[in-house]
């Protein structure tokens, strides 16, 4: 395989409880105030989707490590499963330099940047939970 990534046992039930917290967080993201909290929002669905894209990894029986870990997560995702158009690959890659702008720089994003984008996360968390539905049968 490519550097940073190994190969490992899959793990059905480390992925249920991977995706048990990711549900958990989902619904804490929905409770929190956009205007007021924009930047954690993001930072909070850019985890999610890091998150899923994670449990894929695991139950194809890989795992990422090192430097750079995030950016293999989402060029794994591009390069083996074409459900994901350009876009939405962009799209994670964008919320990934954003939650590290977040994280190491205290950026703060505009409500407009997540309510605008929003939708399109969602259909990529929706992709993603169905990979993972599909895995775990």
């Amino acid at each position: 395989m490519e550097e940073g990534i190994i190969k490992i046992t899959p793990d059905k039930e480390k992925a249920k409880s991977i995706l048990k917290m990711v549900d958990a967080t989902i619904e804490m993201i929905k409770v929190i105030d956009i205007a007021k909290f924009s930047s954690h929002i993001t930072k909070e669905y850019y985890d999610v989707i890091r998150e899923l894209i994670s449990i894929v990894l695991l139950l194809d029986g890989y795992k990422t490590y090192g430097e750079g870990v995030h950016k293999r997560l989402i060029e794994y995702i591009k390069a083996k499963y074409h459900e994901f158009n350009e876009y939405e690959v962009l799209l994670i890659d964008d919320l990934r330099i954003t939650r590290n702008k977040i994280a190491y720089d205290g950026f703060f994003v505009d409500k407009e940047y997540i309510e605008r984008k929003i939708k399109d996360i969602n259909k990529i968390i929706i992709k993603l939970k169905s990979i993972i539905k599909l895995k775990l049968l």
